[in-house]
């Protein structure tokens, strides 16, 4: 055991510490960014306009196995959004001030041209089985990109490890969270959550695509609006700092300590590490997994779900996360010296009170329970592609056990290897993006709208 920790952390520290996935995320938005003549920028408001124009509750479907468009969208974000927009806004704060916010938006604006391409790439290597079911994914694009051995190899230790950090450690991850804020907030012992969890799981899980995609629709754009004006709240309650708040986000993002308010021992080195690190690791443009949602989406054309799939990227992060680290900033609750998910309580005990721990555990079960469906979806449907249908119901119940396991223990080795796997399925996904990325670029070749402007 203490080998395979050992292992763990020396990979962990060369993908992570070592910021070789920062560099290889950010440089690929970077690359797209400019490949596609700034996607994020000309497309947005034809984004923000599909976004509402999709806007559902009814669960429109989309043939079989299928999603509509906006039920694509829901369940990438519910994925997105995470514990990590609580917890991890928090962690970045502490450990690299208020101008980590900026890197964060730097990360997600270039990574919002990377999810473009995933989002592209899903929809036109998609596939339909003998049952008519439709399937994507990067495992399929992976396959397309790098023929023979090669491509079955990339693929298969993608799956492999997609199906490691999110469908089992990922979710036991998630359900941790959710058990210790019930547990801190209303003294309901874990294994009671965790046993609640695992069920409405389970009954999720068995209903399918469909259900996952009825549940995402309609979850998500609950939990968002409810943690929005939470948010909102309370700024309106710190409106007398809050301009400070936002000059502090500048200012500081180049000279840490030009302030009072400045996190003692932060460089500029550690804002932009810790910004850019939150912001791609949240919204998770780059890392593979939303693409899959992605694929099942009945589009035109591949290019319309690239579009809406920008804005997944710009509401986790510029919305969600961003009003997660204006509250802690606004609040004054940086010098108490708390991290993670303590210090965003500390900052939400101020405006409400007693009432704070209660509103961050049921965000923490809106946020954690809706990424551990996404997650399970991302897994399910690596299986299928790895060990074909019948593997799927003994896949959803070994997930369901690790979530009950979840709510009760915390052991750090599943939390590092998860890491670990979430860093080793970038690396095939990146790759396969790059050497696809002249097939991205056609979808915006054959925009009409840009053809007109040559």
């Amino acid at each position: 055991m203490e080998f395979l920790n050992n292992l763990v952390n020396a990979v962990n520290g060369v993908l992570w510490d070592r910021n070789l996935l920062l560099f290889l995320l950010v440089g690929t938005g970077v690359f797209f960014t400019f490949r596609l003549r700034f996607v994020q920028i000309r497309k947005f408001g034809e984004g923000w306009r599909r976004l509402f124009g999709s806007f559902s509750l009814s669960g429109n479907k989309a043939g079989k196995e299928g999603m509509s468009s906006f039920q694509a969208l829901t369940t990438a974000i519910a994925a997105q959004v995470g514990t990590g927009n609580i917890a991890g806004a928090a962690t970045a704060l502490a450990s690299g001030g208020p101008g980590a916010i900026f890197w964060m938006w730097v990360s997600a604006f270039f990574g919002m041209s990377t999810i473009y391409g995933e989002a592209v790439l899903a929809q036109t290597y998609k596939t339909t089985d003998k049952d008519g079911a439709v399937t994507g994914g990067p495992i399929y694009y992976i396959r397309a990109a790098f023929k023979g051995g090669l491509g079955k190899f990339l693929a298969g230790f993608f799956s492999v490890a997609i199906i490691l950090a999110l469908g089992f450690m990922g979710n036991m991850v998630q359900s941790n969270s959710i058990g210790v804020s019930f547990t801190n907030a209303f003294g309901v012992p874990a294994w009671v959550v965790g046993i609640l969890l695992a069920a409405v799981a389970a009954f999720i899980f068995l209903g399918g695509v469909q259900r996952i995609a009825s549940f995402t629709e309609k979850v998500v754009p609950i939990m968002a609006c409810l943690y929005i004006i939470g948010c909102v709240v309370i700024l309106c309650i710190n409106h007398a700092t809050l301009l400070d708040s936002l000059k502090q986000i500048f200012v500081l993002a180049f000279d840490p300590q030009a302030m009072a308010g400045g996190v003692a021992g932060v460089t500029v080195q550690k804002a932009m590490r810790f910004g850019v690190a939150r912001g791609l690791f949240s919204n998770e443009a780059g890392m593979g997994s939303t693409p899959h949602a992605h694929a099942l989406a009945k589009v035109e054309k591949p290019a319309d779900q690239g579009i809406l799939a920008m804005m997944g990227v710009f509401i986790d992060t510029f919305v969600i996360l961003t009003l997660t680290a204006l509250v802690i900033v606004s609040s004054g609750a940086l010098s108490t010296g708390e991290t993670g998910a303590a210090l965003a309580q500390t900052a939400f005990n101020q405006a409400f009170g007693g009432f704070g721990n209660i509103f961050i555990a049921i965000c923490m079960l809106f946020f954690a329970f809706s990424t551990i469906v996404g997650w399970y979806f991302f897994g399910e449907t690596n299986v299928k592609a790895l060990f074909g249908k019948k593997a799927v119901k003994l896949y959803a119940g070994i997930v369901v056990v690790f979530i009950f396991l979840g709510s009760m223990l915390k052991v750090d080795l599943v939390w590092n290897m998860s890491d670990m796997f979430n860093g080793l399925m970038v690396i095939p996904n990146l790759l396969a993006l790059l050497a696809l990325s002249g097939t991205v670029a056609k979808t915006i070749k054959k925009d009409p709208a840009d053809a007109l402007r040559k």
